[in-house]
């Protein structure tokens, strides 16, 4: 304030002198203008007063300066003054919370401690009430989880529930083609015993053929009870025909019945299955659970040389001890294939089927009088699958001694059902089967075997089971199958497959102890009966014959080459091929295939050319090529 006071009054004293300089000159007489001396004239008075003011002026602007610096000092220090009064309230507010806190705390301590006594009894009580609350919580946590799971099983089933069982439906539809460079008349199912020998017609006729006949329908039904799972189960798919439909190996009845059996699964480890199942002596992948059969990848729907099995009727008990060991005996149903060889005596085995008893009347059924009996063994590791089991066989026949004399020989005396009786005999074999899993099981490697006498009805080739003595009594023959097996699991998508089998008859050959009358090498010389004799006649094998009219009708079909007595002896196949997944998800797997085989048939030595006496042996091959497109129901 002092400072703008002299501020002022400097201004004040600036103006009444600069008042006073103008009226003096405004009051002096005027004088005549002089002329310009060259001489510098010196400064007035107000002109020095002027100039001193102005330095005050100056130093009066930087007073001001200096002034407005301070005054902004200032106000920061004021703010800054109430900003920490401001904060210090704010403390002080806080510490008296604190303080209504902690007495708050005490007096709610003091009040806990006296409910939970001296000995804490209501805080144990507490703490078993939190246990409980735990304990439901998890409870409802479960229940919770449970109904979500039910909740998409509704939106998502992977059963359809039908009252109180459980129903899965399965199965597959197919587009499936074969190419044969030998023709067997046959579709995606292989005749591997009837594969023709180069020189006749159909060895030397090549076959293509197509169809969606392995399409496939099946049905799983569960009931779950306290102490055991009750199944039923129903498979069936469409390669049979009404003339074709037997009971040789897989009951191929018209629509044709694959599987349906029921079944109890107990808790205790008891199993027990009745009805038309795969025979106990197939291989099985996990246990002697059904279902889990290992069936080779293979398109064509006789699988492969070499591959023990049967579809027919069993009842089996299944008994497990422990988590890698299973005992199991089952009863099935019996069958004696054609009694193979040449030159037998008359006997009978077999007959017709009955219409009337609803079996097929192009079809031959043996007299059976046992059922087959099969025992396994199972034993598991987390690495491989390890079986052995015994089949025990029945046989008989009807014998007519005095029946007609085989062929090439004479008899005396008239023939007759005179002396007929029956003779019965038995047999059986044993077998394996090894699985190993590699490389995370990715890839799985097999070995299959199966020996001894009359078991041909029990691998994909049904080679003959027996043949006759010279007395009509059964001789069954010694032989069997082997198997080895490849197959990689490269992707969840992507299989590939390869095996290779076989299987052999042994021969049986017997002289008749007729004479012989036609002239010939064998002159003078007992006749050889059996099978796989090497005097069979067998150099019209390879002979092409004229075509004969067909007994159905609409034209010829090949004829049956004369002077062709060749019997079986091994027949072998290589297979290779692969399966393709183009999808797999819950909307059903879309997969593709190629299967090529490579079949191999040959028979026993016999007679080549009668007039030279040289020896043959009669063998046929056959290519196949094989394609698929299925479609998978959701599993």
């Amino acid at each position: 304030m002092h400072l703008l006071k002299k501020i002022s009054a400097v201004t004040l004293l600036a103006t009444c002198i600069a008042t006073q300089a103008q009226n003096r000159a405004d009051q002096a007489p005027s004088k005549p203008a002089r002329p310009r001396s060259s001489r510098v004239r010196s400064k007035t008075q107000e002109e020095i007063l002027l100039e001193q003011l102005n330095e005050k002026f100056q130093k009066l602007d930087e007073l001001n300066r200096k002034y407005d610096d301070l005054q902004r000092r200032f106000d920061s220090l004021q703010q800054q003054i109430v900003s920490r009064d401001t904060d210090l309230e704010s403390t002080r507010k806080a510490a008296a919370d604190a303080q209504v806190a902690a007495a708050d705390a005490k007096q709610k301590t003091e009040a806990t401690q006296q409910a939970v006594g001296p000995d804490g009894s209501a805080f144990k009580a507490l703490q078993s009430d939190v246990a409980d609350l735990r304990t439901s919580s998890t409870s409802l946590s479960t229940r919770v989880e449970a109904t979500q799971a039910e909740t998409t099983k509704l939106a998502h089933p992977e059963t359809i529930h039908y009252k109180g069982v459980e129903l899965m439906p399965g199965g597959f539809l197919a587009g499936e083609t074969v190419d044969r460079q030998r023709a067997i008349g046959g579709d995606v199912n292989t005749q591997f015993s009837g594969i023709p020998f180069a020189g006749q017609s159909a060895g030397v006729l090549s076959e293509f053929n197509a169809s969606g006949r392995q399409s496939r329908v099946s049905l799983l039904v569960e009931g779950k009870l306290p102490t055991a799972v009750l199944r039923g189960y129903y498979e069936t798919d469409f390669l049979s025909a009404g003339t074709t439909s037997n009971d040789n190996q897989s009951n191929s009845y018209t629509l044709r019945l694959r599987q349906a059996w029921a079944q109890a699964e107990l808790n205790s480890g008891w199993t027990l299955t009745g009805g038309q199942m795969w025979s106990l002596a197939t291989e099985y992948r996990s246990g002697l659970a059904n279902r889990s059969e290992a069936i080779p990848l293979t398109i064509d729907a006789q699988y492969n040389v070499g591959f023990t099995w049967e579809r027919q009727y069993g009842f089996r008990v299944v008994k497990r001890l422990g988590s890698r060991f299973w005992l199991a005996g089952s009863v099935e149903e019996p069958q004696t294939l054609n009694i193979g060889g040449h030159n037998l005596p008359t006997i009978l085995y077999q007959q017709a089927g009955n219409s009337g008893g609803l079996y097929s009347p192009t079809a031959n059924y043996s007299y059976n009088y046992a059922p087959d009996l099969i025992a396994k063994g199972v034993y598991e590791t987390p690495w491989g699958h390890f079986e052995l089991f015994g089949i025990a066989r029945f046989f008989r026949d009807r014998v007519f001694p005095n029946g007609p004399a085989p062929t090439g020989a004479t008899q005396t005396t008239t023939t007759s059902a005179l002396g007929a009786f029956t003779s019965k005999t038995s047999g059986g074999g044993a077998g394996v089967n090894a699985r190993v899993s590699l490389f995370t099981k990715r890839l799985e490697v097999g070995a299959h075997l199966l020996a001894g006498n009359g078991i041909g009805r029990y691998s994909s080739a049904t080679l003959a089971d027996a043949t006759a003595h010279p007395d009509g009594s059964l001789q069954l023959l010694t032989g069997g199958s082997a198997l080895g097996s490849l197959e990689w699991h490269a992707t969840p998508r992507f299989d590939v497959y390869a095996y290779y089998g076989g299987e052999y008859a042994k021969r049986a050959y017997y002289a008749t102890g007729y004479s012989v009358t036609t002239p010939g090498p064998t002159l003078g010389q007992p006749i050889l009966a059996g099978y796989g004799a090497p005097t069979n006649v067998v150099y019209g094998c390879y002979t092409e014959v004229l075509p004969v009219a067909s007994a159905n009708g609409g034209g010829n079909v090949p004829g049956t080459a004369a002077n062709c007595s060749a019997d079986n002896r091994n027949i072998q196949e290589g297979t290779f091929g692969y399966w393709f997944r183009l999808y797999k998800g819950n909307h059903g797997t879309l997969q593709q295939g190629i299967q090529y085989s490579y079949a191999e048939r040959r028979t026993w030595q016999g007679i080549g050319n009668p007039a030279a006496g040289i020896t043959s042996t009669p063998k046929g091959i056959d290519n196949m090529w094989f394609t698929s497109f299925r479609f998978y129901l959701p599993q």
